[in-house]
């Protein structure tokens, strides 16, 4: 199971065996790079714990539970949750600021502890086998490997990955194998069942703080620079990914202010200028003077990843962003073995284009029904298809196919591939009647039926749904698997849980302004950045997924997608499949989004076994 993540930890690997318990750790040295090594214990080795991630407060930490007597034999930050859980037991997770997954092994009670960090940078998956006892790793692709484990799809967790282009917590999309939660801690004493609690909630119906933009902009920019500041601390080097967009750039921009020394930034660019970001990226590089590494990649390097995916992936992801990510981080990894990123700004700062879409929502459905369903709708169905990056066709298509629904089921057609309606054409009847509709959607029908009833605004509701379900569900698990394959820590200053909770006091009109999103960290960034960066528009991390269908992916398609491998795993009707096909490569139809969401299902679900 440790061999089968040797690329999370490539640098050292330990273990602990005593009765009932085995703790495995592979580790990727950052902090104490001699001393740190794993599994450690405490003084009279009656704790122990292995740990993934960072705890960019163990300094201050470890300050004071030396005053209180505790030894430390190591100057890592793991040494701090050993004794920190002899003081505080499970609630130690309150007192820690990082990104975390730990297991960690009470001896005397005989009692195992898990959790994960708040927002869900770093995941856990766990089986509890009857007869056997309960195992946990990283990744999935661990549990795979023990022989109890069974590789079965969870029926349920399909729909879901079909749904969302991820299989959100506490599923995996392997029947029997969960994922603790984000924000989630799990205890498993003397043999018995497991229990699991929240210690932690994104909580947007607080007070909110009566504060003038200008001053609001100006601890921002001092918070996000703290949490910046605490994710420069490194025994190895240490740079910034960089896209050219207003969330990286502002982390770059940061982190020139407060670093040591001058700052390293990375980024990749492509031949289609569609999606070429590269030279906002260059732009913010000279202005802020960093020492800047950039690569264009060629069309051939961007499909070579394909023969990784099933390697890489341990659960399929509908999200194509993931391999330009991939490749970023390689790059970046030639050079340095620690990056910061800027996700978690659009959850955060209403970034996203669907915001002010919800809001048009609400424009369009007060027109009348007639100039809708006979004029505008139809026009749009008109439209000729054009597979460019987020091209105006696709754009209002989506559109016009969810803005009839409830907000939390409009969000979730918008951002994710296949609708109820699709779902019933996609699959088998028996698979359909295992899981209905209610359970599928469960995470948006809650959104929907309590959506204001706490307090929140209507567009805090949805970045809420979006910060616990898209961001720790889909985008953070591509940020963690992409660059992990790498062997590159990836640490996102923005998913500060003390910076999380101080913008969630901020009036939502400071986010979302007009027709302006992200407005008050662009005025925190005015006088940081370029003029063109703080006034660009979201584009994202997209690739020309749509084009490589009808073409350099079309043989791989027809394979993996084929009639006869379909009818064995008896799970799609193989007539809709071929339909969405067709359709895609004769230009009849856009459908890059359901085809990808299949293809990277159908890689999934017989990739290469690893030895048993």
């Amino acid at each position: 199971m440790a061999a089968a993540l040797a690329h999370r930890g490539p640098d050292d690997e330990g273990f602990y065996y005593r009765g009932p318990v085995v703790l495995g750790m592979r580790r990727l040295s950052i902090i104490d790079v001699a001393g740190g090594h794993q599994p450690i214990g405490n003084e009279d080795g009656s704790v122990w714990v292995v740990f993934n991630g960072e705890i960019y407060n163990f300094a201050a930490l470890r300050e004071d539970l030396i005053a209180r007597g505790h030894e430390f034999k190591t100057h890592t930050d793991t040494e701090v949750i050993v004794h920190l859980y002899e003081e505080a037991g499970d609630d130690l997770v309150d007192h820690l600021n990082g990104m975390f997954a730990f297991a960690l092994w009470d001896e005397a009670r005989q009692r195992l502890l898990l959790a994960r960090d708040r927002m869900g940078e770093k995941p856990l998956y766990f089986s509890n086998l009857p007869d056997t006892g309960f195992v946990f790793a990283s990744e999935l692709k661990a549990l795979l490997v023990h022989p109890r484990v069974e590789r079965q799809i969870d029926p349920l967790a399909l729909r879901k990955y079909l749904s969302y282009e991820f299989v959100p917590s506490p599923y995996s999309i392997v029947a029997g194998v969960w994922k603790l939660p984000p924000a989630h801690r799990l205890v498993w004493e003397r043999g018995k069942a497991w229990r699991s609690e929240r210690y932690w909630s994104l909580n947007y119906s607080v007070p909110k703080l009566r504060v003038k933009p200008a001053e609001a902009a100006e601890e921002i920019a001092y918070r996000l620079g703290e949490a910046v500041r605490s994710r420069l601390v490194s025994d190895v080097p240490l740079g910034v990914l960089l896209s050219g967009g207003v969330d990286s750039s502002s982390v770059a921009a940061l982190s020139k202010e407060v670093a040591d020394e001058r700052v390293k930034t990375f980024s990749i660019g492509f031949e289609d200028r569609s999606f070429d970001e590269s030279s906002y990226a260059s732009e913010v590089a000279r202005y802020l003077g960093t020492d800047h590494h950039e690569k264009t990649l060629t069309e051939k390097e961007l499909l070579s990843v394909f023969e990784e995916i099933p390697k890489i992936l341990d659960e399929p992801l509908g999200d194509g962003s993931f391999i330009p990510t991939y490749l970023l981080s390689k790059f970046a990894r030639e050079h340095v073995k620690v990056a910061l990123g800027g996700d978690g700004g659009d959850e955060l700062f209403a970034g996203y284009p669907t915001y002010v879409a919800h809001e048009m929502a609400g424009y369009y459905l007060g027109l009348p029904l007639a100039l809708r369903e006979k004029l505008i709708e139809p026009a749009v169905q008109r439209l000729p298809v054009s597979f460019a990056n987020l091209s105006f066709d696709f754009r209002a298509k989506r559109f016009v196919q969810g803005a009839m629904l409830r907000p939390g089921m409009r969000h979730t057609v918008w951002m994710g591939s296949f609708d109820p309606a699709q779902q019933q054409r996609l699959l088998v009847p028996g698979l359909l009647e295992m899981c209905p509709d209610d359970e599928v959607y469960a995470e948006v029908r809650e959104f929907d039926s309590s959506n204001g009833s706490n307090g929140e605004d209507f567009i805090e509701g949805l970045m809420r749904l979006d910060a616990t379900h898209y961001l720790s569900e889909g985008v953070l698990v591509k940020v963690d698997r992409a660059s992990m394959a790498a062997s590159l820590e990836v640490r996102a200053p923005f998913l500060d849980h003390t910076f999380v909770e101080y913008v969630a006091r901020l009036p939502v009109s400071l986010k979302l302004k007009g027709m302006t999103t992200k407005y008050i960290l662009r005025e925190a960034m005015r006088q940081r950045l370029p003029r063109r960066i703080i006034g660009r528009k979201k584009k994202g991390f997209g690739m020309p997924v749509g084009q490589w269908l009808r073409g350099e992916l079309r043989s791989l398609v027809h394979d993996v997608l084929s009639a006869d491998r379909l009818k064995r795993h008896g799970l799609f009707n193989v007539s809709y499949v071929q339909q969405l096909i067709g359709e895609h490569e004769r230009g009849y139809a856009d459908n890059r989004k359901q085809l990808w969401t299949l293809l990277m299902f159908e890689m999934f679900s017989a990739p290469p076994r690893a030895d048993r």
